[in-house]
């Protein structure tokens, strides 16, 4: 089946997060031949961009399990998410900026309110649909920018000041997964990473013994 790409906004939403999730194999767009979404670049941006600053508003018909499966299908580097849409020249960088830092709404009108407060680092028990896609968001994110984009480092800190400002949130869930970015992330920018983890574990609030120790793994890097 051909690649779809000429989708308008709603019908790609649709097409994204439409699908039923199937209780036992494979989600729909690792089938032999799914009709995958091929766009350009900057429509890509201004789709996801719209989605992300959106998310409650656009997702509104759609279960928890479809939002998460959808997601895995659009970010994930295992599926659709390797299309380069975010690392891609074509797309100006002020474009490219904007949908990074949008991602902040996602966590903010999304996870915080739907998640559980469980931790998915130690698998606590009593996970909802959209804990593990929350949790493994950063890990799974396709690729910002290329070593060669002049832009690279304004874009690498864009993510890093929406994964900071993450772990404000009063939601065990998004606190855990900006640290868990962040400690995939120590290894490129420790400073910056660094100074994120201490500002978090400096802010005065009790927090549960298993965050901060897995905060203070984040700082240097030791996560999985």
């Amino acid at each position: 089946m051909p690649a779809v790409s000429d989708l308008s906004y709603d019908a790609w939403v649709k097409h994204a997060f439409g699908p039923p999730v199937r209780p036992h194999g494979y989600p729909w767009f690792f089938d032999e031949d799914p009709p995958w979404w091929d766009p350009q670049p900057p429509v890509a941006m201004d789709y996801l961009t719209r989605l992300f600053s959106t998310t409650e508003r656009s997702l509104a018909g759609f279960s928890d399990a479809q939002i998460a499966q959808g997601f895995r299908y659009l970010l994930s580097t295992s599926a659709s998410g390797d299309n380069g849409w975010f690392y891609s020249t074509a797309a100006p960088t002020e474009v490219r900026l904007r949908c990074i830092e949008a991602i902040e709404n996602v966590f903010a009108d999304l996870f915080a309110r739907r998640c559980t407060t469980v931790l998915g680092h130690v698998d606590e028990p009593g996970a909802a649909p959209l804990n593990s896609v929350c949790y493994m968001w950063w890990d799974e994110f396709p690729c910002l920018a290329l070593p060669n984009d002049p832009d690279c480092d304004l874009l690498q800190r864009a993510a890093i000041d929406v994964m900071r400002r993450t772990l404000r949130l009063d939601a065990i869930a998004c606190q855990e997964a900006a640290l868990h970015g962040l400690g995939h992330w120590a290894r490129y920018r420790p400073n910056d990473v660094a100074a994120a983890v201490d500002e978090f574990l400096g802010d005065g609030r009790v927090r549960r013994a298993e965050l901060v120790s897995y905060a203070r793994s984040a700082r240097c890097g030791c996560v999985l």
